[in-house]
């Protein structure tokens, strides 16, 4: 019941960012940028400024998808990104840029995340088949798993999760950096579009700082009904 608990708590919290961030996106995105470039068009600049000539940048479905993908090096930017010529459209497009610019340089951090991907992945389906067998009585084999045992691979898991989590903040703190450093420098927007940039950036950044909370938080919640057990 407390982990349905933290979970629920931490999904409405999510929810409230993620809804705030797609209302400042909204708004940001209603202010034509000066200097009347597409998000496409922001992200191939950032990208030939740092001489970066293999990564292409594409046009993706859905909203708020944009990403960077290092296996097939490109800038995926979602259709209103792409086409955008606003403050929220080059803050999205310079940010997922900065990415490529980790990948480029080698920036260790980055490196580390992507080797978590795996482990990530095998985590979550190691834990979903655990919580699988909880709820079906499946301890009953006691001969073969006990719930002890069964705790410490969940303890194991959510340890992979917060660690996951824990990395990908100065990733993406560090992306949005290089994104602002590069408008700023490169005159792409005017102070005040510079600072809808950086709100929107920061307003995004606040989605990976609540999961990391999140993660942390029912790590320790399973690592206290462990220590509780042996007491």
């Amino acid at each position: 019941m407390g982990a349905i608990i933290i979970t629920g708590f931490f999904m409405l919290i999510g929810w409230l960012v993620s809804s705030r961030l797609k209302a400042k996106f909204k708004r940001y995105s209603e202010i034509r940028l000066t200097k009347d470039l597409t998000g496409a068009e922001i992200a191939r600049l950032m990208l030939a400024d740092n001489g970066i000539n293999d990564v292409q940048v594409i046009s993706v479905e859905g909203q708020l998808t944009d990403h960077y993908n290092p296996a097939t090096k490109t800038v995926n930017l979602s259709h209103d990104v792409y086409h955008g010529r606003n403050a929220a459209s080059t803050a999205v497009a310079a940010h997922e840029c900065g990415h490529a610019v980790q990948h480029a340089k080698a920036y260790s951090m980055l490196q580390f995340r992507s080797a978590m991907v795996p482990i990530q992945n095998i985590s979550a389906k190691v834990i979903n088949i655990i919580f699988m067998a909880m709820m079906f009585g499946a301890f009953a084999i006691k001969g073969l798993f006990t719930f002890d045992t069964a705790l410490l691979v969940i303890i194991a898991c959510y340890g992979v999760f917060a660690l996951f989590a824990l990395v990908t903040l100065p990733v993406e703190f560090d992306a949005s950096k290089r994104a602002l450093a590069w408008i700023e420098t490169r005159g792409i927007a005017t102070r005040q579009e510079h600072d809808m940039a950086k709100d929107a950036l920061n307003s995004a950044a606040m989605t990976y700082v609540v999961a990391a909370i999140g993660a942390v938080t029912m790590l320790l919640y399973y690592v206290m009904i462990f220590l509780g057990r042996r007491d």
